[in-house]
């Protein structure tokens, strides 16, 4: 390739690899990267270290996974680095208390929960699993005196949540404080090129630029996602509070979830989880009705899981039940042993809720009807008859079945 060819692919590479990054640090590091693997045809070795302490992904969680699949296509050697020695003591980053440790035996199912699911976003035969065990429990502890050795305990408190809970007069216990070390040292093992992480991971990822330069490589780029923020449009996504889509939702309910978000979340859900072009979007934005761009952002989420024919399906149903008050179409069902049940509890056995306070609300402003017709008390006894059916707000719907 000539040198204006490089520079041309330097930049078409940047311009996908930069989209829905809160901050590289640093570009010009990036550029140059991204030139020598060119001119070398040798490819950047990228990491994402994931802790396996849950067992369900949500499209929060695919944000990165979504930007290692653009490395993937880009021809990069992508490292999914499975934290099977650093689960054990536990990532504190935006915790308030230390977190316990989990056996290896836990460790081991969660991994296995993990791939099956990554294996909807990556292609697996170009992704290299590893497991940091592998190194780090071959540390002799000279060794890791000698890692410890190369911070302070000022750098480590420099931590926002450390420093919070400090000054609560909250305990930091010292096996935290090497968590950021031993996440870093894994940069060193791997000689990873770019690490990609949230925006609360930046400490941590900084620790590896430290350590690699202490080790004498080239020190990574650090690539910094944004978290995504969850359907209420307030709180990052999250599996415990109920503002989350599952990646292995159905295809009506991830639709469904997605037209529930506010008009103001659709720029950025559109930048975080679509391949559109930005362009694109902000004209779609900018000169079409909300509910429409909405519906194509459900479209595209759908697609990307379940492909474009499943994506049709889902948008039809949608605007049969929701727009068109069709319900003669297959509903989701719920099958319920009990005969009747208080208006509240129904709520929460459905999980339209996740707490008693939302039911109440939803009750007061009139979003709640069995059969069309609207439900005036939390204690009103719902008959749970075969074909009952139960809608919460605007997108929520079930049909109970015996």
């Amino acid at each position: 390739m000539s040198e204006l060819e490089i520079k041309k692919e330097v930049e078409r590479q940047f311009e996908i690899l930069k989209r829905g990054c809160e901050e590289i640090i640093s570009e010009e590091e990036f550029k140059k990267k991204l030139e020598n693997s060119i001119k070398n045809n040798k490819p950047l070795k990228i990491k994402l270290g994931i802790d396996p302490t849950g067992s369900e992904l949500h499209i929060g969680h695919a944000v990165p996974l979504r930007k290692l699949k653009q490395f993937q296509d880009l021809g990069h050697e992508v490292n999914f680095l499975i934290g099977t020695f650093t689960a054990r003591i536990g990532d504190p980053t935006g915790k308030s208390e230390t977190r316990k440790m989990l056996s290896f035996e836990t460790i081991q199912e969660n991994i296995k929960t993990y791939l099956e699911q990554v294996k909807l976003i990556l292609d697996l035969d170009k992704l290299k699993v590893v497991y940091n065990h592998n190194w780090l429990e071959k540390l002799t502890l000279e060794e890791m005196l000698k890692l410890l050795s190369m911070f302070t305990v000022s750098q480590m408190i420099q931590r926002e949540d450390f420093s919070k809970r400090l000054s609560n007069n909250q305990p930091v216990s010292l096996i935290e404080f090497t968590y950021p070390i031993l996440q870093g040292y894994d940069s060193v093992a791997l000689e990873a090129d770019v690490e990609l992480g949230a925006t609360e991971q930046k400490f941590n990822l900084l620790r590896g630029r430290d350590l690699q330069k202490n080790f004498n490589q080239e020190q990574q780029v650090c690539m910094i996602m944004p978290i995504l923020v969850g359907l209420d449009g307030v709180e990052k996504m999250s599996k415990s509070l109920g503002n989350y889509i599952s990646i292995k939702d159905t295809p009506t309910d991830m639709f469904g979830k997605i037209m529930s978000i506010s008009d103001e979340l659709m720029q950025n859900y559109y930048e975080m989880i679509t391949n559109i072009p930005l362009e694109e979007v902000k004209d779609m934005l900018a000169n079409h009705h909300p509910m429409e761009c909405k519906k194509r952002l459900a479209f595209e989420l759908v697609k990307e899981y379940y492909g474009e024919e499943t994506a049709k399906e889902s948008k039809l149903w949608f605007e049969n039940v929701f727009s068109n008050k069709n319900l003669n179409v297959e509903l989701p069902e719920v099958k319920f042993d009990e005969n009747e049940m208080p208006a509240l509890e129904l709520l929460s056995r459905l999980k339209f809720i996740s707490t008693n306070s939302e039911g109440r609300r939803l009750i007061d402003q009139g979003a709640v009807k069995v059969n069309d017709v609207q439900i005036k008390s939390i204690n009103e006894v719902i008959n749970l008859e075969n074909g009952t059916i139960v809608r919460c707000g605007k997108k929520k719907i079930v049909k109970i079945v015996k």
